[in-house]
C-alpha cells in the first residue's frame, strides 16, 4: 500500500484562482456562493459540496448539492460546447444538509441528506421533472451513491462513526420507487469476505438502519464512492481509509491507509 504519482504529471504553483494544476490545465470561476451566476439571473448557494456533470448535446450541466440545514437544495449551471454559462437554475429545494449523491445511468442525480433518518432525493439535471424523494433506498445519514449497472444495484454510504454501507437493489433497474435495501455483513479485521443482509425496515425507525442486522461491519464515517470494473471504492473520514470491494469473489480490502503511507514515509 503506498502512494504514487498521478496520470497528468506533477502539479505546478497555485494559479490566480488559488488551484494547482497539472501542465496542460487551466481552471476558471464559474459560480461563486452568494452571487449571481454571470449571463443568468440565478443566485448560487451556499455551502456546494457534492456534484457530477452530464452531457447535454454538445455541452455540459453541473449539478451542485447545497449541505445547508434546514434549507438544503441543488443547483445546476448549464454550459454550451465553448464552456460558456447559458443558464442556472434550482432542481432541488427544502431538504436538509444535501451533502454528496451520485451520478446514476440514466441521467438524474441523487442528492443525499447527511443527517439523522436523512433520505436520498432523485433530480433532473435539466429540471424538466420534479424531483422525488425515494424512500426505499433507507433513512439514514447518507452520504455518497454509486450506480453499478452490472448487477442493476446503487452502493451507498453511511457518515456515521458507526456507520455501515449498503446495497439498494431496484425492483426494475432504472426505477428506484421500489426494491430491497442490504447491508454489507463481515468481520470486523480490515480484510476478509463479506456477504449482505436484508435491511428490515428501511425506514429507520424506530431502530436505525445500521442497527438492525446482525454482524453489519462498521465503517468510520463513510464519505465518497465509486464504482467501475466489477470493484467499488468508498472512503472513510474517521480513520483516512480507503476500502475496496472485489465484487466477483465477494472480498473486502484496504486500498489505500493513510497512517501507515504517512508512517513510512521519511521524515
Amino acid at each position: 500500500m503506498h502512494d504514487g504519482p498521478g496520470p497528468y504529471g506533477a502539479l505546478g504553483s497555485a494559479d490566480a484562482n488559488g488551484i494547482q494544476l497539472p501542465g496542460g490545465f487551466t481552471s476558471r470561476v464559474i459560480a461563486r456562493s452568494g452571487q449571481v451566476v454571470s449571463g443568468t439571473s440565478y443566485t448560487w448557494h451556499n455551502a456546494p459540496d457534492g456534484g457530477a456533470c452530464f452531457a447535454d448535446g454538445a455541452g455540459w450541466i453541473y449539478v451542485s448539492n447545497s449541505e445547508v440545514n434546514p434549507g438544503g437544495k441543488v443547483s445546476a449551471v448549464k454550459l454550451n460546447s465553448s464552456v460558456t454559462v447559458t443558464a442556472a437554475y434550482q432542481i432541488l429545494s427544502n431538504t436538509r444538509q444535501n451533502c454528496a449523491g451520485g451520478a446514476t445511468p440514466w441521467n438524474t442525480w441523487l442528492s443525499c441528506e447527511e443527517v439523522s433518518l436523512g433520505s436520498v432525493y432523485e433530480t433532473d439535471p435539466w429540471g424538466v421533472d420534479a424531483a422525488i424523494r425515494r424512500d426505499a433506498l433507507g433513512k439514514f445519514k447518507h452520504e455518497a451513491a454509486a450506480a453499478d449497472p452490472g448487477r442493476q444495484v446503487i452502493y451507498l454510504t453511511e457518515d456515521e462513526t458507526d456507520g455501515c454501507f449498503y446495497r439498494f437493489i431496484p425492483t426494475t433497474w432504472g426505477n428506484l420507487s421500489s426494491g430491497t435495501l442490504q447491508v454489507l455483513k463481515a468481520g470486523t479485521g480490515t480484510s476478509g469476505s463479506f456477504t449482505w443482509g436484508a435491511v428490515p425496515d428501511p425506514d429507520g425507525s424506530p431502530t436505525a438502519t445500521r442497527n438492525q442486522v446482525s454482524g453489519a461491519k462498521r465503517f468510520n464515517g463513510g464519505e465518497g464512492c465509486h464504482y467501475a470494473g466489477d470493484t467499488v471504492w468508498f472512503t472513510t473520514k474517521g480513520d483516512n481509509r480507503v476500502w475496496q470491494l472485489n465484487l466477483t469473489n465477494s472480498t473486502y480490502e484496504l486500498a489505500y491507509d493513510d497512517n501507515l503511507v504517512n508512517r513510512a514515509r521519511p521524515r
